[in-house]
Protein backbone atom coordinates (compact mmCIF):
# COMPACT_ATOMS: atom_id res chain seq x y z
CA UNK A 1 0.00 0.00 0.00
CA UNK A 2 1.78 2.89 -1.26
CA UNK A 3 2.64 5.44 1.79
CA UNK A 4 1.95 2.91 4.46
CA UNK A 5 3.91 3.62 7.44
CA UNK A 6 6.15 1.38 9.63
CA UNK A 7 5.02 0.37 13.15
CA UNK A 8 7.36 2.91 14.71
CA UNK A 9 4.95 5.22 13.66
CA UNK A 10 2.93 4.33 16.99
CA UNK A 11 5.27 5.63 19.08
CA UNK A 12 5.13 8.96 17.78
CA UNK A 13 1.52 9.16 18.63
CA UNK A 14 1.56 7.97 21.99
CA UNK A 15 4.71 10.47 22.40
CA UNK A 16 2.70 13.39 21.48
CA UNK A 17 -0.29 12.35 23.13
CA UNK A 18 1.38 11.03 26.09
CA UNK A 19 -0.88 11.03 29.68
CA UNK A 20 0.88 14.51 31.37
CA UNK A 21 1.39 14.26 35.13
CA UNK A 22 -1.59 15.22 37.31
CA UNK A 23 0.50 15.66 40.68
CA UNK A 24 -0.92 19.08 42.10
CA UNK A 25 -0.64 20.73 45.07
CA UNK A 26 -4.50 20.81 46.16
CA UNK A 27 -6.06 17.92 44.51
CA UNK A 28 -9.28 19.13 42.67
CA UNK A 29 -11.76 16.78 42.12
CA UNK A 30 -12.50 16.90 38.16
CA UNK A 31 -13.58 13.23 38.06
CA UNK A 32 -17.31 13.76 36.73
CA UNK A 33 -16.57 16.02 34.01
CA UNK A 34 -13.79 13.65 32.88
CA UNK A 35 -16.32 10.69 33.10
CA UNK A 36 -18.37 12.64 30.85
CA UNK A 37 -15.53 13.21 28.23
CA UNK A 38 -14.96 9.10 27.81
CA UNK A 39 -11.23 9.92 29.67
CA UNK A 40 -11.74 8.05 33.04
CA UNK A 41 -9.58 4.71 32.72
CA UNK A 42 -10.80 2.61 35.54
CA UNK A 43 -9.01 -0.11 37.54
CA UNK A 44 -11.12 -2.23 39.72
CA UNK A 45 -9.79 -3.50 42.85
CA UNK A 46 -10.43 -5.15 46.18
CA UNK A 47 -7.84 -3.71 48.81
CA UNK A 48 -8.15 -7.17 50.63
CA UNK A 49 -6.39 -8.74 47.74
CA UNK A 50 -5.03 -5.97 46.06
CA UNK A 51 -1.30 -6.11 47.89
CA UNK A 52 -1.94 -9.37 49.50
CA UNK A 53 1.24 -11.16 50.91
CA UNK A 54 1.09 -14.45 50.22
CA UNK A 55 4.37 -15.41 51.10
CA UNK A 56 4.36 -19.17 50.75
CA UNK A 57 2.47 -19.23 47.74
CA UNK A 58 -0.04 -21.39 48.58
CA UNK A 59 -3.06 -19.07 47.32
CA UNK A 60 -4.46 -18.12 51.07
CA UNK A 61 -3.18 -15.49 53.14
CA UNK A 62 -2.12 -17.31 56.51
CA UNK A 63 -1.90 -14.85 59.13
CA UNK A 64 -0.65 -17.24 61.64
CA UNK A 65 2.91 -17.38 59.53
CA UNK A 66 3.28 -13.61 59.77
CA UNK A 67 0.99 -13.32 55.90
CA UNK A 68 -0.04 -9.73 55.44
CA UNK A 69 -3.93 -9.61 53.81
CA UNK A 70 -4.39 -6.25 51.32
CA UNK A 71 -5.29 -2.90 53.18
CA UNK A 72 -5.32 0.54 52.95
CA UNK A 73 -1.45 1.20 53.92
CA UNK A 74 0.21 -1.68 51.89
CA UNK A 75 -2.28 -0.62 48.67
CA UNK A 76 0.37 2.48 48.22
CA UNK A 77 2.67 0.72 47.27
CA UNK A 78 1.13 -0.21 43.90
CA UNK A 79 -0.25 2.95 42.99
CA UNK A 80 2.63 3.91 40.86
CA UNK A 81 2.19 0.51 39.02
CA UNK A 82 -1.11 1.38 38.30
CA UNK A 83 0.23 4.88 37.10
CA UNK A 84 2.93 3.63 35.18
CA UNK A 85 0.06 1.54 33.07
CA UNK A 86 -2.01 4.52 32.18
CA UNK A 87 -4.83 4.02 34.99
CA UNK A 88 -6.35 7.33 36.23
CA UNK A 89 -9.24 5.88 38.65
CA UNK A 90 -9.65 3.28 41.14
CA UNK A 91 -12.66 1.85 41.96
CA UNK A 92 -12.47 -0.34 45.31
CA UNK A 93 -14.93 -2.86 45.71
CA UNK A 94 -16.82 -1.97 49.22
CA UNK A 95 -14.72 -1.11 51.91
CA UNK A 96 -17.82 -1.32 54.51
CA UNK A 97 -17.33 -3.89 57.14
CA UNK A 98 -18.58 -7.54 56.47
CA UNK A 99 -21.20 -10.20 57.99
CA UNK A 100 -20.11 -13.47 59.68
CA UNK A 101 -23.51 -15.00 60.45
CA UNK A 102 -24.93 -16.82 56.80
CA UNK A 103 -21.71 -15.74 55.27
CA UNK A 104 -20.32 -17.30 52.01
CA UNK A 105 -16.52 -17.63 52.32
CA UNK A 106 -13.73 -17.58 55.01
CA UNK A 107 -13.72 -13.31 55.05
CA UNK A 108 -17.15 -13.15 54.19
CA UNK A 109 -18.68 -11.82 50.60
CA UNK A 110 -17.60 -7.89 50.33
CA UNK A 111 -21.17 -7.45 49.93
CA UNK A 112 -22.48 -8.45 52.64
CA UNK A 113 -22.01 -5.30 54.73
CA UNK A 114 -22.61 -4.78 58.47
CA UNK A 115 -22.20 -1.49 58.44
CA UNK A 116 -22.80 1.95 56.32
CA UNK A 117 -20.40 4.37 58.69
CA UNK A 118 -17.64 2.45 59.17
CA UNK A 119 -14.65 0.50 57.80
CA UNK A 120 -13.78 -3.33 57.08
CA UNK A 121 -11.44 -3.74 59.95
CA UNK A 122 -9.92 -6.52 57.48
CA UNK A 123 -8.11 -3.48 55.75
CA UNK A 124 -6.45 -2.01 58.97
CA UNK A 125 -2.68 -2.30 58.90
CA UNK A 126 -2.21 -3.05 62.83
CA UNK A 127 2.02 -2.08 62.59
CA UNK A 128 1.42 2.21 62.77
CA UNK A 129 -0.84 5.03 65.08
CA UNK A 130 -3.00 5.96 62.47
CA UNK A 131 -6.41 5.29 62.97
CA UNK A 132 -8.05 3.23 60.39
CA UNK A 133 -10.12 6.18 59.05
CA UNK A 134 -6.61 7.96 58.57
CA UNK A 135 -5.05 5.08 56.92
CA UNK A 136 -8.15 5.11 54.26
CA UNK A 137 -7.44 8.88 53.70
CA UNK A 138 -3.82 8.00 53.06
CA UNK A 139 -4.14 5.19 50.60
CA UNK A 140 -6.76 7.98 48.80
CA UNK A 141 -4.24 10.82 49.13
CA UNK A 142 -1.58 9.18 47.58
CA UNK A 143 -3.74 8.04 44.54
CA UNK A 144 -4.43 11.76 44.39
CA UNK A 145 -0.74 12.97 44.16
CA UNK A 146 -0.22 10.23 41.05
CA UNK A 147 -3.24 11.59 39.42
CA UNK A 148 -5.67 8.73 40.16
CA UNK A 149 -9.35 9.70 41.20
CA UNK A 150 -11.08 7.29 43.73
CA UNK A 151 -14.34 5.65 43.41
CA UNK A 152 -15.91 3.60 46.26
CA UNK A 153 -18.86 0.99 46.14
CA UNK A 154 -21.74 0.96 48.30
CA UNK A 155 -23.56 -2.37 48.24
CA UNK A 156 -27.50 -2.82 47.28
CA UNK A 157 -27.85 -4.96 49.90
CA UNK A 158 -26.65 -5.81 53.93
CA UNK A 159 -25.41 -8.96 55.69
CA UNK A 160 -27.87 -11.10 57.83
CA UNK A 161 -25.81 -9.61 61.02
CA UNK A 162 -27.40 -6.13 60.37
CA UNK A 163 -30.26 -7.51 59.77
CA UNK A 164 -30.77 -8.94 63.48
CA UNK A 165 -29.15 -5.43 64.66
CA UNK A 166 -31.72 -3.58 62.35
CA UNK A 167 -34.36 -5.32 61.08
CA UNK A 168 -36.79 -1.72 60.18
CA UNK A 169 -34.06 -1.75 57.06
CA UNK A 170 -35.47 -4.42 55.47
CA UNK A 171 -38.09 -5.87 52.92
CA UNK A 172 -40.41 -8.21 54.87
CA UNK A 173 -41.61 -11.40 52.49
CA UNK A 174 -45.55 -12.42 53.26
CA UNK A 175 -44.29 -14.23 56.15
CA UNK A 176 -42.21 -11.51 57.95
CA UNK A 177 -38.95 -13.16 56.91
CA UNK A 178 -35.95 -10.53 55.52
CA UNK A 179 -35.75 -10.97 51.22
CA UNK A 180 -32.89 -12.88 49.92
CA UNK A 181 -32.62 -11.27 46.51
CA UNK A 182 -32.06 -13.82 43.79
CA UNK A 183 -29.38 -16.60 44.86
CA UNK A 184 -27.67 -14.46 47.22
CA UNK A 185 -27.69 -16.82 50.00
CA UNK A 186 -25.69 -14.46 52.46
CA UNK A 187 -27.18 -11.12 51.88
CA UNK A 188 -30.90 -9.62 52.80
CA UNK A 189 -32.44 -6.85 50.62
CA UNK A 190 -33.23 -3.34 51.66
CA UNK A 191 -35.93 -1.57 51.89
CA UNK A 192 -35.56 1.19 50.50
CA UNK A 193 -39.82 2.33 49.55
CA UNK A 194 -41.49 3.09 46.53
CA UNK A 195 -41.02 5.99 43.91
CA UNK A 196 -44.37 7.64 46.45
CA UNK A 197 -42.43 7.88 49.47
CA UNK A 198 -38.82 6.46 50.49
CA UNK A 199 -38.05 4.64 53.63
CA UNK A 200 -35.95 7.25 55.57
CA UNK A 201 -34.26 4.82 57.17
CA UNK A 202 -32.65 3.04 54.36
CA UNK A 203 -32.33 6.61 52.96
CA UNK A 204 -30.31 7.84 56.31
CA UNK A 205 -28.17 5.12 56.24
CA UNK A 206 -26.73 5.31 52.65
CA UNK A 207 -26.78 9.30 53.98
CA UNK A 208 -24.21 8.27 56.24
CA UNK A 209 -21.89 6.13 53.64
CA UNK A 210 -22.16 9.15 51.72
CA UNK A 211 -20.94 11.23 54.70
CA UNK A 212 -17.98 9.08 55.56
CA UNK A 213 -17.14 8.56 51.49
CA UNK A 214 -16.64 12.76 51.60
CA UNK A 215 -14.93 12.59 54.72
CA UNK A 216 -12.20 10.49 53.16
CA UNK A 217 -12.07 12.56 49.72
CA UNK A 218 -13.41 10.51 47.50
CA UNK A 219 -14.27 11.50 44.04
CA UNK A 220 -17.09 9.07 42.93
CA UNK A 221 -19.65 6.36 43.86
CA UNK A 222 -20.40 2.89 42.20
CA UNK A 223 -23.66 1.81 43.44
CA UNK A 224 -24.12 -1.75 43.52
CA UNK A 225 -28.06 -3.12 41.57
CA UNK A 226 -28.63 0.33 41.61
CA UNK A 227 -32.15 -0.63 39.95
CA UNK A 228 -33.21 -2.05 43.40
CA UNK A 229 -34.28 1.46 44.51
CA UNK A 230 -36.92 3.76 43.46
CA UNK A 231 -35.11 6.50 41.24
CA UNK A 232 -36.28 9.42 43.64
CA UNK A 233 -34.32 7.44 46.40
CA UNK A 234 -31.63 7.94 44.14
CA UNK A 235 -31.99 12.00 43.50
CA UNK A 236 -32.58 12.61 46.91
CA UNK A 237 -29.47 11.25 47.77
CA UNK A 238 -27.49 12.50 44.80
CA UNK A 239 -29.00 15.90 45.39
CA UNK A 240 -27.77 16.06 48.60
CA UNK A 241 -24.16 14.70 47.84
CA UNK A 242 -23.99 17.32 45.33
CA UNK A 243 -24.27 20.12 47.45
CA UNK A 244 -20.65 19.29 49.08
CA UNK A 245 -19.41 17.80 45.76
CA UNK A 246 -20.40 18.82 42.46
CA UNK A 247 -17.93 17.00 41.09
CA UNK A 248 -18.69 13.69 42.98
CA UNK A 249 -19.02 11.06 40.00
CA UNK A 250 -22.20 8.92 40.57
CA UNK A 251 -21.78 5.56 38.57
CA UNK A 252 -24.99 3.10 38.46
CA UNK A 253 -24.26 -0.75 37.88
CA UNK A 254 -27.16 -0.46 35.68
CA UNK A 255 -27.90 -1.89 31.96
CA UNK A 256 -30.51 -1.37 29.12
CA UNK A 257 -30.48 -5.02 28.78
CA UNK A 258 -31.41 -5.77 32.51
CA UNK A 259 -35.69 -6.09 32.64
CA UNK A 260 -36.22 -7.73 35.83
CA UNK A 261 -35.96 -6.88 39.58
CA UNK A 262 -33.77 -8.85 42.03
CA UNK A 263 -36.87 -10.12 43.91
CA UNK A 264 -40.43 -9.48 43.09
CA UNK A 265 -40.37 -8.03 46.50
CA UNK A 266 -38.46 -4.93 45.17
CA UNK A 267 -38.94 -2.29 42.35
CA UNK A 268 -37.58 -2.19 38.97
CA UNK A 269 -35.96 1.29 38.12
CA UNK A 270 -34.61 0.83 34.69
CA UNK A 271 -31.69 2.68 33.37
CA UNK A 272 -33.23 5.60 31.75
CA UNK A 273 -35.13 6.35 34.98
CA UNK A 274 -31.81 6.07 36.70
CA UNK A 275 -29.71 8.50 34.88
CA UNK A 276 -32.34 11.08 34.66
CA UNK A 277 -32.46 11.10 38.42
CA UNK A 278 -28.66 12.18 38.19
CA UNK A 279 -27.00 9.27 37.90
CA UNK A 280 -23.38 10.42 35.76
CA UNK A 281 -23.20 6.89 34.09
CA UNK A 282 -24.30 3.11 33.73
CA UNK A 283 -22.97 -0.52 33.00
CA UNK A 284 -24.04 -0.34 29.32
CA UNK A 285 -24.71 -3.87 27.92
CA UNK A 286 -20.89 -4.36 26.60
CA UNK A 287 -20.62 -7.56 29.44
CA UNK A 288 -22.78 -9.30 26.64
CA UNK A 289 -19.89 -9.46 23.84
CA UNK A 290 -18.66 -12.48 24.59
CA UNK A 291 -22.34 -13.58 23.61
CA UNK A 292 -22.59 -11.46 20.34
CA UNK A 293 -22.23 -13.12 17.26
CA UNK A 294 -22.46 -10.15 15.07
CA UNK A 295 -20.53 -6.97 14.20
CA UNK A 296 -23.44 -4.85 14.09
CA UNK A 297 -24.96 -5.64 17.93
CA UNK A 298 -21.42 -3.71 19.02
CA UNK A 299 -22.15 -0.98 17.10
CA UNK A 300 -25.49 -0.46 17.64
CA UNK A 301 -24.96 -0.95 21.23
CA UNK A 302 -22.35 1.95 20.23
CA UNK A 303 -24.77 4.27 18.54
CA UNK A 304 -27.81 3.76 21.47
CA UNK A 305 -25.17 5.39 24.16
CA UNK A 306 -24.12 8.20 22.19
CA UNK A 307 -27.96 9.25 22.17
CA UNK A 308 -28.27 8.99 26.07
CA UNK A 309 -27.63 12.47 26.23
CA UNK A 310 -30.05 13.67 23.94
CA UNK A 311 -32.67 10.94 25.28
CA UNK A 312 -32.38 11.95 29.09
CA UNK A 313 -31.65 15.82 28.11
CA UNK A 314 -27.99 15.81 30.34
CA UNK A 315 -24.39 14.07 29.66
CA UNK A 316 -24.17 11.07 30.27
CA UNK A 317 -21.81 8.17 29.33
CA UNK A 318 -21.02 4.36 30.26
CA UNK A 319 -18.22 2.52 31.25
CA UNK A 320 -16.32 -0.42 28.71
CA UNK A 321 -17.89 -3.22 30.93
CA UNK A 322 -16.55 -6.28 29.00
CA UNK A 323 -15.35 -7.25 31.99
CA UNK A 324 -16.61 -6.81 36.01
CA UNK A 325 -15.74 -8.51 39.27
CA UNK A 326 -18.85 -10.31 38.28
CA UNK A 327 -17.72 -11.87 34.48
CA UNK A 328 -15.71 -14.55 33.74
CA UNK A 329 -12.13 -13.76 33.29
CA UNK A 330 -11.35 -12.98 29.39
CA UNK A 331 -8.70 -15.79 28.72
CA UNK A 332 -10.72 -17.86 30.66
CA UNK A 333 -13.92 -17.60 27.80
CA UNK A 334 -12.36 -16.47 24.73
CA UNK A 335 -8.58 -16.85 25.36
CA UNK A 336 -5.84 -14.16 25.37
CA UNK A 337 -7.21 -12.84 21.91
CA UNK A 338 -10.45 -11.50 23.73
CA UNK A 339 -8.53 -9.67 26.55
CA UNK A 340 -6.63 -7.66 23.62
CA UNK A 341 -9.72 -7.18 21.69
CA UNK A 342 -11.47 -5.83 25.30
CA UNK A 343 -8.36 -3.49 25.63
CA UNK A 344 -8.35 -1.60 22.33
CA UNK A 345 -11.95 -1.43 22.57
CA UNK A 346 -12.01 0.57 25.59
CA UNK A 347 -9.12 2.68 24.30
CA UNK A 348 -11.27 3.50 20.73
CA UNK A 349 -14.97 3.34 21.44
CA UNK A 350 -17.03 6.83 23.44
CA UNK A 351 -16.67 4.61 26.94
CA UNK A 352 -14.91 5.16 30.03
CA UNK A 353 -12.33 1.93 30.11
CA UNK A 354 -13.13 -0.16 32.65
CA UNK A 355 -10.97 -3.34 33.94
CA UNK A 356 -10.36 -5.43 37.17
CA UNK A 357 -7.13 -5.85 38.69
CA UNK A 358 -5.29 -8.93 37.22
CA UNK A 359 -6.96 -8.46 33.76
CA UNK A 360 -4.02 -6.56 32.79
CA UNK A 361 -1.39 -9.58 32.96
CA UNK A 362 -4.08 -12.34 32.37
CA UNK A 363 -5.10 -13.85 35.24
CA UNK A 364 -7.51 -16.72 35.22
CA UNK A 365 -8.74 -16.65 38.57
CA UNK A 366 -8.68 -20.13 38.99
CA UNK A 367 -8.17 -20.93 42.56
CA UNK A 368 -7.52 -24.60 43.93
CA UNK A 369 -8.56 -24.26 47.37
CA UNK A 370 -11.80 -23.03 46.13
CA UNK A 371 -15.02 -24.56 47.88
CA UNK A 372 -12.63 -27.10 49.95
CA UNK A 373 -12.87 -27.12 53.69
CA UNK A 374 -10.65 -24.06 54.89
CA UNK A 375 -8.01 -24.86 57.95
CA UNK A 376 -9.17 -21.60 59.71
CA UNK A 377 -12.37 -19.41 58.86
CA UNK A 378 -13.57 -16.13 59.94
CA UNK A 379 -17.00 -16.67 59.87
CA UNK A 380 -19.36 -19.35 59.85
CA UNK A 381 -18.53 -20.64 57.03
CA UNK A 382 -15.69 -23.24 56.68
CA UNK A 383 -14.99 -23.52 52.94
CA UNK A 384 -13.53 -21.38 50.86
CA UNK A 385 -16.18 -20.46 48.47
CA UNK A 386 -15.74 -18.54 45.02
CA UNK A 387 -16.27 -18.22 42.09
CA UNK A 388 -14.19 -19.96 39.32
CA UNK A 389 -12.62 -17.62 36.76
CA UNK A 390 -13.71 -14.72 38.78
CA UNK A 391 -11.71 -12.48 41.11
CA UNK A 392 -12.08 -13.65 44.72
CA UNK A 393 -14.20 -11.40 47.14
CA UNK A 394 -14.63 -14.06 49.78
CA UNK A 395 -11.76 -15.05 51.17
CA UNK A 396 -8.30 -13.66 51.91
CA UNK A 397 -6.70 -14.72 48.66
CA UNK A 398 -3.68 -13.87 47.20
CA UNK A 399 -2.85 -10.96 44.99
CA UNK A 400 -4.34 -10.78 41.36
CA UNK A 401 -2.32 -11.30 38.54
CA UNK A 402 -1.48 -13.37 35.38
CA UNK A 403 2.21 -14.11 33.51
CA UNK A 404 1.37 -12.66 30.11
CA UNK A 405 3.77 -9.61 30.37
CA UNK A 406 3.62 -9.44 26.47
CA UNK A 407 -0.18 -8.80 27.40
CA UNK A 408 0.66 -6.18 30.18
CA UNK A 409 2.74 -4.10 27.32
CA UNK A 410 -0.21 -3.96 24.92
CA UNK A 411 -2.60 -2.88 28.09
CA UNK A 412 -0.15 -0.11 28.97
CA UNK A 413 0.07 0.75 24.92
CA UNK A 414 -3.74 0.62 24.76
CA UNK A 415 -4.18 3.02 27.39
CA UNK A 416 -2.12 5.44 25.91
CA UNK A 417 -3.34 5.64 22.82
CA UNK A 418 -7.42 6.23 24.35
CA UNK A 419 -5.43 9.91 24.92
CA UNK A 420 -5.90 10.28 21.60
CA UNK A 421 -9.00 8.81 21.17
CA UNK A 422 -10.76 10.95 24.04
CA UNK A 423 -9.28 14.00 21.89
CA UNK A 424 -10.73 12.45 18.60
CA UNK A 425 -13.83 12.49 20.16
CA UNK A 426 -14.40 16.10 21.22
CA UNK A 427 -16.05 17.37 18.44
CA UNK A 428 -15.48 13.59 15.81
CA UNK A 429 -18.25 11.37 14.53
CA UNK A 430 -18.47 8.01 14.74
CA UNK A 431 -19.23 5.85 12.26
CA UNK A 432 -20.61 2.11 11.90
CA UNK A 433 -18.93 0.98 8.56
CA UNK A 434 -20.59 -1.99 6.12
CA UNK A 435 -18.54 -5.30 6.32
CA UNK A 436 -19.05 -8.29 3.79
CA UNK A 437 -18.72 -10.93 6.92
CA UNK A 438 -21.45 -10.34 9.88
CA UNK A 439 -18.98 -11.95 11.85
CA UNK A 440 -17.02 -8.59 11.98
CA UNK A 441 -17.17 -5.09 13.24
CA UNK A 442 -15.82 -1.94 11.85
CA UNK A 443 -16.23 1.73 13.12
CA UNK A 444 -14.55 4.97 11.89
CA UNK A 445 -14.02 7.67 14.46
CA UNK A 446 -13.30 11.09 11.98
CA UNK A 447 -12.31 14.51 12.88
CA UNK A 448 -10.42 17.50 11.24
CA UNK A 449 -9.49 15.60 8.31
CA UNK A 450 -7.89 12.24 10.27
CA UNK A 451 -9.91 9.15 10.81
CA UNK A 452 -9.00 6.05 13.02
CA UNK A 453 -10.57 3.10 12.00
CA UNK A 454 -11.33 -0.25 13.72
CA UNK A 455 -12.03 -3.52 12.81
CA UNK A 456 -12.98 -6.96 14.50
CA UNK A 457 -13.83 -10.45 14.13
CA UNK A 458 -16.12 -12.27 16.98
CA UNK A 459 -15.38 -15.32 15.88
CA UNK A 460 -13.04 -16.73 17.89
CA UNK A 461 -12.80 -19.83 15.99
CA UNK A 462 -12.17 -19.29 12.46
CA UNK A 463 -10.57 -16.93 10.37
CA UNK A 464 -12.53 -14.41 8.62
CA UNK A 465 -12.14 -12.40 5.18
CA UNK A 466 -13.93 -9.77 5.16
CA UNK A 467 -14.22 -6.41 3.08
CA UNK A 468 -14.94 -3.19 4.79
CA UNK A 469 -16.64 -0.21 2.69
CA UNK A 470 -14.73 2.90 3.10
CA UNK A 471 -16.32 5.66 1.00
CA UNK A 472 -14.52 7.42 -0.39
CA UNK A 473 -11.39 6.14 0.47
CA UNK A 474 -8.42 6.39 -1.66
CA UNK A 475 -5.62 3.54 -1.77
CA UNK A 476 -3.54 6.86 -1.89
CA UNK A 477 -3.73 8.20 1.32
CA UNK A 478 -1.07 7.46 3.88
CA UNK A 479 -2.54 5.11 6.23
CA UNK A 480 -0.48 4.61 9.52
CA UNK A 481 -0.98 1.41 11.53
CA UNK A 482 -1.44 0.77 15.07
CA UNK A 483 -2.45 -2.38 15.98
CA UNK A 484 -2.19 -5.62 13.42
CA UNK A 485 -0.66 -8.36 12.40
CA UNK A 486 -2.08 -9.23 8.97
CA UNK A 487 -1.93 -6.08 6.61
CA UNK A 488 -4.76 -5.29 4.41
CA UNK A 489 -5.51 -4.64 1.09
CA UNK A 490 -6.40 -1.14 0.58
CA UNK A 491 -8.54 0.17 -3.06
CA UNK A 492 -10.70 2.56 -3.51
CA UNK A 493 -13.49 2.79 -1.20
CA UNK A 494 -13.10 -0.39 0.25
CA UNK A 495 -9.94 -2.45 2.24
CA UNK A 496 -9.66 -6.07 2.24
CA UNK A 497 -8.83 -7.89 5.65
CA UNK A 498 -7.56 -10.92 6.62
CA UNK A 499 -8.70 -11.33 10.66
CA UNK A 500 -7.06 -14.25 12.81
CA UNK A 501 -10.15 -15.75 15.14
CA UNK A 502 -10.49 -12.84 17.73
CA UNK A 503 -8.13 -10.79 16.19
CA UNK A 504 -8.41 -6.25 16.20
CA UNK A 505 -7.02 -4.27 14.24
CA UNK A 506 -6.79 -0.29 14.98
CA UNK A 507 -5.60 2.16 11.75
CA UNK A 508 -4.92 5.71 12.00
CA UNK A 509 -5.86 6.93 8.56
CA UNK A 510 -4.34 10.94 7.43
CA UNK A 511 -6.74 13.15 5.13
CA UNK A 512 -9.56 10.88 5.37
CA UNK A 513 -12.32 11.80 7.13
CA UNK A 514 -16.34 11.00 6.85
CA UNK A 515 -18.78 13.71 7.36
Amino acid sequence: MKGMKKFIALGIILTLTAVPSFAKEQWINNLRDDFLKNSAIIYTINLRTFNAQDLNENGIIDFDEGEESGNFLNAIARLDELKANGINAVHILPITPVGKIKALGTAGSLYAISSFDTLNPQLKNENTILTEKEQAAKFISEAHERGIAVIVDVPACGSYDLYLQRPELFVKDKDGQPVVPADWTDVRLLNAGSEVKINQDVFNAYKTFVDMALELGVDGIRVDVAHSKPANFWKALIDYSRKRDPQLLWLAESSDSWKDAVSPYTVYTPYDKLLAAGFDGYYSSYFNLKNWKEGKELTSQVEHDLNLAKNIGAPKSAIGSFTTHDELSPVVVNGREYSKMIMWLNATLPVNSYFVDGFDTGDRYIYPWANKKAVKTYTDDEYYFAHRGKIDIFNFSRKPGGKDLLLQEEFKRANQFKEYMVSMYDGGKFHPLRVSDPSVFAYLVSKNGNSVLVIGNLNFKNIVNSEVHLPKFNEEKDVISVEFENPPKAGRGKMEVNLDPGEIQVYVINNYELN
